[in-house]
């Protein structure tokens, strides 16, 4: 399969995460700010929201990719956590916690898991 190809399903699957991310993180601020509610008391649900996103981008990564799901799912979910200590690193001038590397660890095997799925969704590589 193209390089080009599989870069642009990891590319994909990539903006399918940031973009659920995105969505939900004005939710999730909307919500924060025209109620009582505190961030400690939404964080269980913005952890659900961040493990279904990554699999999301998994899974589509995985469909587009259609082959080696758990390779392009491991793709997609270290650049997520490449990105985000990009950030971190040169926004805050800090490194992940031990907490954090272990949730990132936890990404990106459930991005895998998509990717997994994803192709046996998709049915693999066609035989024509």
């Amino acid at each position: 399969m193209e390089v080009k190809k599989l870069g642009g399903a990891v590319l994909f699957g990539l903006a399918t995460i940031l973009g659920i991310a995105i969505v939900f993180s004005a939710i999730f601020a909307t919500i924060l700010r025209f109620t009582n509610l505190q961030e400690s008391s939404i964080s269980l649900f913005i952890t659900i929201v961040s493990f279904i996103a990554l699999f999301s981008g998994g899974f589509i990564t995985g469909g587009k990719a259609k082959e080696k799901g758990w390779l392009f799912g491991t793709l997609t979910g270290g650049l997520f956590s490449l990105l985000v200590l990009s950030f971190r690193y040169l926004g805050y001038d800090q490194l992940f916690t031990l907490q954090e590397v272990v949730y990132h660890i936890c990404y990106i095997v459930t991005a895998m898991m998509g990717g997994i799925l994803g192709v046996n969704v998709s049915g693999g590589r066609s035989s024509a």
